[in-house]
């Protein structure tokens, strides 16, 4: 099984937009990761994503362009909503899995995962960045990504725009 923890897209600032919806740059590297996504042939079934309008616009981005996928919204992906019953739950689950969320709840979760308490600081995520996880046994790391790396394997010529 494999979970994907994406950060939303960056935004608007809460005094230009109270809603906080995503930036143009938001958007732009939200489609950067999503392109991404597809030519790695991602498999999750789902897109959990907040309530919040940012999240909802990342995961929209996201299920534009992963094939067979659904999205759905969860009150309970909040930036400080409690993350200990989402281990059991992502188990159950037995699918490939999209988590698009906020800080620091993505960055609580992948320690409960990954070192067993959610206090540990182990990733520096980044807006529409994704931490991809694997679980075999346990949880590891399979790979991290970032817009900025997604850019710079564009401008090498090795993925298509």
């Amino acid at each position: 099984m494999k979970l994907y923890l994406i950060q939303h897209g960056l935004f608007l600032p809460e005094d230009v937009d109270p809603q906080k919806a995503l930036s143009e740059e938001g958007r732009e590297e939200t489609l950067k990761i999503a392109k991404f996504l597809k030519t790695k042939n991602i498999k999750a079934t789902v897109i959990w994503h907040s309530k919040k309008l940012r999240s909802v616009q990342t995961a929209k981005i996201l299920f534009e362009h992963i094939p067979n996928t659904e999205t759905q919204e969860r009150s309970d992906l909040n930036p400080l909503d409690a993350v200990d019953k989402f281990p059991e739950e992502i188990r159950r689950m037995n699918n490939d899995l999209i988590i698009v969320g906020h800080m620091p709840f993505l960055q609580r979760v992948s320690s409960l995962l990954l070192a067993g308490a959610q206090d540990f600081d182990l990733v520096s995520f980044r807006y529409s960045g994704v931490l991809c996880l694997e679980r075999i046994e346990n949880w590891r790391i399979a790979w991290f990504v970032t817009p900025d790396i997604v850019s710079t394997v564009i401008l090498a010529g090795n993925l298509k725009r």
